[in-house]
Order: C-alpha cells, then sequence, then structure tokens
C-alpha cells in the first residue's frame, strides 16, 4: 500500500468525514412532516438517542438517512463531542482499514508518520458509519472485535487501543440478501441492528412534499441571494403525483435549480422524462386507510391517463375520441372535468407548468367548433 503524503487532507474532505455535526439541520417539523410512520421513527429516535446503543437506520438513497443520524447524536449524551461520519462506499477497499484505524509509521510504503484513525478520532464521542454494506469482508472482522470489546489496533502496530465510541450505522442495502450472498457476515449484522430505523421513501411521504418544498426554496433563495417566487399550488399537486426514485435528495437538487433558473418549466421538464405509470397513493396523517378510497383513486389515475393518451392521440378531437373509448360524447366531456380537463383548458394549461404525463395540449385548430356550447 502507498499512500501520497496529501491524501488523507484531500480524501478526507472528499468523502464527507465531519469531526462535528457541520451543517445546519432542517427544523424537526421538516424532518418528520406529517407522516404516521416518521412520527414513530421521532418517538424512537427520542427514546434510544441518550442511550450509547448501536442504531441501523436502513432506506434508500436520499431518504434523509444522514439527518436521522445527525439527531441521533444531538440527543446523545455525546452532542458536545465529535461526530465522526464516513462514507464506506467512497473510499476505495485497500485504504479503508487505515482511514478507520490508523497506522503506525513505516506501516506501509508513504506511511512516513503514525496517524489515528477515524475511531480515534471519535473517541468520546459518535461515528457513524455510512453505506456500512459495502464495507470490505476483512474490516467487517476487525470491526466487529471493536465493538465486542472497544479495542482495535492500528495498522502496523502491537498495542491495544480502546475507545468509547457510539455507533450509528446507515445503508441502502438489503443485509439480509447480502448476508446470503455470503458479502456480509451475519455475526456483524446482529451486532449493528441492536435498534433499527427505517427511514420510508418520498413517494410513501407525498404529503410532507409541500412542507420540504418551502425549507429547500427559502434555504437556496438566502444561500444564493435570490427572490424566486415560491411554486404555484398547481406546481406542488404535480410534485406530489411524481414517483421520486431520487427521494428528497432529488426535491432538493430539483428546487435548487428552481431557484437559480427561476421558471417552473425548468422543474418539470426533469419529471416529464422520469414519470411512472405505477399507481401512488397518499395515506392521511389518522394512518387509517380505506381500501374502497385507495381503489376510487386508482380507478380515477388511470382513467385520467388513457382518456388523455387517447384525446391527444385524436388531435384533441373529442368526439372521435368518445367513440375509440366507446362511450358517449357527454361521457367524455363529463370525464375530462373531472379529471381536470375543463372546458377552457387552453387557458388553463397555459397558465400551469406542464404536465407529468406527456400528452402534449390540445392544437387550436383540434376543437370542435360546437364542443364549447355542449359542454355548458
Amino acid at each position: 500500500m502507498y499512500l501520497s503524503p496529501n491524501y488523507h487532507g484531500s480524501h478526507a474532505r472528499a468523502t464527507g468525514y465531519a469531526a462535528a455535526t457541520n451543517g445546519k439541520l432542517p427544523p424537526e417539523e421538516v424532518i418528520f412532516g406529517s407522516t404516521p410512520a416518521l412520527a414513530t421513527i421521532r418517538e424512537r429516535i427520542l427514546k434510544v438517542g441518550p442511550t450509547d446503543i448501536p442504531v441501523l437506520i436502513t432506506g434508500e438513497s436520499g431518504t434523509g438517512k444522514d439527518a436521522i443520524a445527525n439527531l441521533l447524536h444531538k440527543y446523545s449524551a455525546f452532542a458536545n463531542k465529535p461526530f465522526v461520519q464516513v462514507n464506506c462506499a467512497a473510499i476505495p477497499a485497500t485504504l479503508i482499514e487505515s482511514e478507520l484505524f490508523g497506522y503506525e509509521k513505516g506501516a506501509f510504503t508513504g506511511a512516513g508518520v503514525s496517524k489515528p484513525g477515524r475511531v480515534e478520532m471519535a473517541n468520546g464521542g459518535t461515528l457513524f458509519l455510512d453505506e456500512i454494506g459495502e464495507l470490505d469482508p476483512g474490516v467487517q472482522a476487525k470491526l466487529l472485535q471493536l465493538l465486542q470489546d472497544g479495542s482495535f489496533s492500528r495498522i502496523g502496530g502491537q498495542e491495544e487501543k480502546r475507545v468509547k465510541v457510539r455507533f450509528i450505522f446507515a445503508t441502502n442495502r438489503d443485509l439480509p440478501e447480502e448476508i446470503a450472498a455470503g458479502n456480509f457476515r451475519e455475526d456483524l449484522y446482529y451486532r449493528i441492528n441492536v435498534v433499527s430505523v427505517h427511514m420510508p421513501p418520498l413517494r410513501e411521504r407525498l404529503e410532507d412534499i409541500p412542507a420540504l418544498v418551502d425549507y429547500f426554496h427559502q434555504k437556496y433563495n438566502e444561500k444564493h441571494n435570490c427572490r424566486t417566487a415560491p411554486l404555484s399550488p398547481a406546481a406542488i399537486q404535480r410534485l406530489q403525483r411524481y414517483h421520486w426514485p431520487g427521494n428528497i435528495r432529488q426535491l432538493e437538487n430539483l428546487i435548487k435549480r428552481y431557484v437559480i433558473l427561476g421558471t417552473e418549466e425548468a422543474v418539470f421538464s426533469e419529471l416529464v422524462e422520469h414519470d411512472s405509470d405505477v399507481f401512488k397513493f397518499i395515506i392521511p396523517p389518522s394512518g387509517q386507510v380505506s381500501l374502497k378510497e385507495i381503489t376510487r383513486q386508482a380507478v380515477r389515475q388511470v382513467e385520467r391517463k388513457v382518456i388523455l393518451k387517447v384525446v391527444a392521440s385524436c388531435g384533441w378531437n373529442r368526439k372521435r375520441a368518445a367513440k375509440l373509448l366507446n362511450i358517449s360524447y357527454r361521457a367524455l366531456l363529463y370525464k375530462l372535468k373531472e379529471v381536470g380537463v375543463p372546458s377552457q383548458r387552453r387557458k388553463n394549461l397555459a397558465q400551469t407548468p406542464p404536465a407529468l404525463t406527456a400528452v402534449p395540449p390540445p392544437p387550436a385548430h383540434a376543437i370542435d367548433s360546437n364542443e364549447e356550447e355542449e359542454e355548458e
């Protein structure tokens, strides 16, 4: 192994190490929103935070696992001690051991001086190992020993060092599947999974989007000294119909782009390309779910997609579309109103951002001369 003299300083900055909770966290009402699942997570954090037991945070990328780790540190007895974050996925497998556990002078080529690892830097505080599922199997054994008795040795060292650290882990992988595939140690899994917190994807907390949008909008307006107006209610509704594969991180970047560019079209140009036909529904704050209501929502969403695509394929000639759909003309007009395409649709479409479905607006020549009268 060879390390250049400048490796550790530059690499530490590039991979997200933090000796303390640096970035300002969003308000807790923004982090947890109004979703019942997040209310349960908040209660768990308040209970577990003051303890020193390990916590495993799971969930897709971009769901806010790092914010939860920071909150656990904030509520702990180590809140005024170091918070050291290590992104295991961003460090080459050949270097992760030296980054975590440090090394002694002469341990390998390029080790001109002794260097403490991140474990020692976190002594007395919190060590947050993000993307723990990416950790090299050889290092997993050494981490297991550290979790068992709080001791370890630097690379090339004979002295056994002891630390008192609160461990927090995060992963977007299914660790039981990784165990079955031979990529993750089962005994380590049970050591890190004393208490688990699962962060739901943004598509399962769509009701929290308005608060998140407002927070990111204010944040980046202040940061970039902009005065971009808030998104329109119609735009917010379209955001709530999107499936968000990149979760909160994608939403944050989208709002950042909106603040800089200043137009809603800049926001929706990305969402049009990634729209999904998968049915999405919102769980109400009460947590009670009506199967009948969900079915009604699903039918309405499917009807909307089918009707708009057929009408668009007919050049917005609604009489022709009614024949293709095998329904009466009046029934189609009623359905169009029901799915949000009123008689003055051209005016409304011009006032709202592009729809998430890639359906073009009706050309002016395609409106039947007698349609507007019959709609009334």
